[in-house]
């Protein structure tokens, strides 16, 4: 395991196999082995980058609460750290999504394609005041011993709620209750949550100031689940951004577990100007259209 430490704080980083750099971020409460899935699929091709934001998986707590700038800044800073200097394909699921955006919007020269994964959207966010309720909710549960007790029981209902694939293997065991016995995890995931409203308010205003590169090739892959009005939202963004739309079915929010060899494709899809993907192309497409 390797640990960088960016702004003070220890951040656990994982890269693995060869070619063109991916990093892949994940969404809320969510960790590096969270991706696990996809990887087999990417490795042979691209250099495969995760992290675990602060608060996350086995990183330290966040110094700041959470910006939108902050954790695009972050990403060029685990790049930076791994040696990494050139243009990425940046993939954020979920929440990560956000941050994906405003890294090829404040990082364009660092950007050489965007997928994001059932990606967080909002047109209208509201933004919390403080974090402090989120603060003093996850000192009094970790007071509690909360964590401890039912972090990975909630993690692996969580994960049944998000995914339709049942019986597929998941993480070792062991790494779930290292990761979600913690109450470092739990005050990560409620500060972000706490978060998530500026966040969104302010990759709105990145949108208006900070255009995407011209010709970025983007991806926004979708999981409707039988939801028209999420399809919608989706697809609304997929126009926003000028990106192609493509579905992943069947799938849930977690598109990684239930379809990796779809999320890999996607990546993989993407030209980086270092190499062509025809050849890692196989025959596996699901539901692409132009937006």
């Amino acid at each position: 395991m390797t640990f960088v430490r960016i702004g003070g704080v220890p951040h656990h980083v994982v890269a693995e196999g060869s070619g063109p750099v991916c990093v892949l971020s994940a969404g809320l409460g969510m960790s590096w082995f969270d991706w696990d899935p996809v990887v087999p699929h990417l490795a042979p091709y691209r250099t495969v980058v995760r992290f675990d934001r602060p608060g996350h998986g086995l990183s330290a707590p966040a110094a700041a609460p959470p910006t939108a700038a902050g954790e695009a800044d972050r990403i060029a800073a685990v790049l930076d750290a791994l040696g990494h200097r050139g243009p990425a394909v940046v993939v954020g699921h979920s929440i990560a999504g956000f941050h994906a955006e405003a890294f090829a919007r404040l990082h364009p020269e660092r950007t050489a394609g965007l997928v994001l994964v059932d990606s967080s959207v909002e047109e209208d966010p509201h933004s919390a005041r403080t974090t402090a309720p989120a603060r003093a909710l996850g000192a009094v549960l970790a007071a509690a011993g909360l964590p401890a007790a039912l972090g990975p029981t909630v993690r692996d209902l969580a994960v049944r709620a998000g995914t339709v694939r049942r019986g597929a293997p998941g993480p070792d065991p062991a790494l779930v209750r290292r990761v979600y016995r913690t109450s470092r995890v739990l005050r990560g995931t409620l500060l972000e949550n706490a978060r998530y409203g500026a966040v969104a308010a302010e990759l709105l205003a990145l949108r208006e100031d900070r255009p995407l590169p011209p010709g970025l090739p983007v991806t926004v892959l979708a999981a409707p689940d039988g939801s028209a009005r999420w399809e919608r939202r989706q697809r609304d963004l997929a126009r926003r951004l000028g990106a192609r739309y493509e579905t992943a079915e069947p799938s849930g929010h977690l598109v990684m577990r239930d379809r990796p060899d779809t999320v890999a494709r996607a990546v993989l899809d993407v030209r980086s100007g270092q190499e062509g993907a025809a050849d890692a192309r196989g025959d596996v497409r699901s539901g692409q259209e132009g937006a």
